[in-house]
């Protein structure tokens, strides 16, 4: 039987690896974008959400992996940090992240199955300079992934936070790290497949095997 999952974020960077990874082991994908993808949508907005996700649970049915990965990256210091801003980071980072497991995860754990893989960040775990609005929203993640744990424990249904360090996508394109003291210079940077691959990993392990958390750094 061919297995389904969905990947948020699935445009570009490890959103695509990811969808690209699970296409290549033969899972059949749905790609959720903005700008494109199988599924165009803003998921930070509700309505648009509700209308996407009823149609890929009737087109696509219950996923047996989702990749909850769209988000976005603020890096200001808190003085430069608009209220806007901050907002807009919680919306996607976090708020998004809840509409999509409140989404699947019922119908997953009703289907008794399921792998549930959320893309945190270093940020999740420790404070860095300038990532107040971002690391305030990953954290978030982190605290919703950890209560869903619980939540769904016994349910057939795993979840999964892949927490990555500093990855080579588009997102570093205007901080340019390259020329900026104590940052990781992109050619040292993790790559979107190395990414992928622990969302793989974590994907195919036997059904009795829960992976909990994976963090990935560069070397």
């Amino acid at each position: 039987m061919t297995r389904t999952a969905v990947v948020t974020g699935a445009s570009r960077g490890i959103g695509a690896a990811c969808a690209a990874a699970l296409a290549g082991a033969g899972f059949r994908v749905a790609t959720v974008a903005r700008s494109a993808g199988d599924y165009r949508c803003d998921l930070t907005d509700a309505a648009a959400w509700t209308e996407v996700s009823q149609r890929i649970l009737k087109e696509r049915g219950i996923p047996d992996v989702v990749v909850n990965n769209a988000g976005a990256y603020l890096l200001k210091p808190l003085a430069e940090t608009s209220l806007n801003e901050f907002q807009a980071q919680v919306a996607l980072n976090l708020t998004a992240s809840f509409a999509v497991a409140r989404t699947f995860l019922p119908a997953m754990s009703g289907a008794g199955r399921g792998s549930f893989i959320s893309i945190g960040s270093f940020a999740d775990h420790n404070g860095f300079a300038e990532n107040a609005a971002y690391a305030a929203a990953k954290y978030g993640l982190r605290g919703l992934h950890e209560t869903l744990i619980d939540e769904y424990r016994g349910s057939g249904v795993r979840l999964t936070l892949i927490s990555p360090g500093p990855t080579d996508t588009a997102v570093w394109d205007p901080i340019d790290p390259d020329t900026r003291e104590g940052f990781t210079p992109r050619a040292e940077m993790l790559q979107p497949q190395d990414v992928a691959e622990a969302v793989l990993f974590a994907a195919t392990r036997p059904s009795n095997v829960h992976v909990d958390w994976i963090r990935l750094g560069p070397v």
